[in-house]
């Protein structure tokens, strides 16, 4: 990251340049191996506490900044990890990984800006869409951490081992190990293409709308499944829903019991999605999976906490 020098640098912390160059990426593996924005902000915040508690001394010692704060913020992932799965499984309903929306634009118009929230640093690429992270969340901490850091971040695992406190053999394992699950979790076809995806999406959307079941079963894989996250906050489906003729009869059920709700089209991801609006408010985020030209999973985050990046 290049910064450009201005007439006040003489008086900032000589570090503190590089130290906030590296903000973006540290959100962005935190938040790949949490699968919760509000925690990787947390895990972000606390690695820069733990920088300023050093003294200048050892500040001064630590050859790469970056590389510190890489080590400090993963580690601290890969507790929060161990703890999480006790967490989530006293979690009231299906924990889904918390959704995030495009990046927000400048005041000028201009997109990439950095804002005060945390989703308009979150990359949006294939390894951050929700069928992937929810394949991740099937993978043991020291899978997740080896796999993230060298097939997403490309860390070599000599570099992975001496984050994690492993040997790079131990971490190649791991990684592989991840992959395996991947590779059983997803389809072997590649990923449609974001327009067409968009086409099926909005056909579900204009079909869920005029309560047409028909069509929504033709959009929908015979084994598709649809799952909620209400977190014991707002009312939603305790188990999921399997079976495409079951999930069309539901979103019918739906927009009989809440026809006042407005759904709109928004990435969701990084990939086509829906929102729904309720009196302006986002009450509900949908993510699609889509397999061929049909829909596979349908996942629903309604837990009003993990909306907060879509309040307008």
């Amino acid at each position: 990251m290049t910064i450009q020098p201005g007439p006040a640098d003489d008086l900032l912390d000589p570090s503190l340049a590089a130290l906030m160059g590296e903000r973006r990426r540290l959100i962005n593996l935190a938040y790949r191996l949490l699968g919760s924005l509000s925690e990787a902000e947390d895990v972000v915040q606390e690695t820069y506490v733990r920088w300023y508690a050093m003294s200048r001394q050892r500040q001064e010692a630590v050859e790469s900044v970056g590389g510190w704060l890489t080590t400090v913020a993963t580690r601290i992932c890969l507790n929060l990890l161990g703890s999480a799965r006790a967490r989530r499984e006293r979690y009231v309903g299906h924990w889904i990984p918390e959704p995030v929306p495009e990046p927000t634009e400048r005041p000028d118009g201009s997109p990439g800006a950095e804002t005060g929230d945390p989703a308009d640093r979150v990359t949006l690429d294939e390894s951050v869409n929700m069928a992937f992270l929810v394949v991740l969340e099937s993978m043991t901490p020291a899978e997740r951490v080896a796999f993230v850091l060298h097939d997403v971040f490309r860390y070599s695992f000599t570099e992975v081992a001496e984050i994690v406190g492993r040997s790079p053999a131990a971490c190649r394992q791991l990684a592989a190990s991840a992959r395996r699950r991947l590779r059983d979790a997803r389809p072997a076809s590649r990923p449609m293409p974001a327009d067409q995806a968009a086409g099926i999406v909005r056909n579900f959307k204009q079909a869920w709308e005029a309560k047409d079941i028909g069509s929504l079963i033709g959009l929908l894989d015979p084994a598709a499944t649809a799952v909620g996250d209400g977190g014991g906050r707002v009312t939603a489906v305790p188990y999921p829903i399997e079976g495409g003729a079951q999930v069309a009869d539901f979103f019918v059920q739906l927009a009989a019991r809440a026809s006042d709700l407005v759904l709109v089209e928004r990435t969701v991801n990084g990939r086509p999605g829906l929102v729904a609006e309720h009196a302006g408010a986002t009450v509900a985020v949908y993510a699609f999976d889509i397999a061929g030209d049909r829909i596979r999973h349908i996942w629903a985050v309604l837990n009003p906490e993990k909306l907060r990046p879509w309040t307008k």
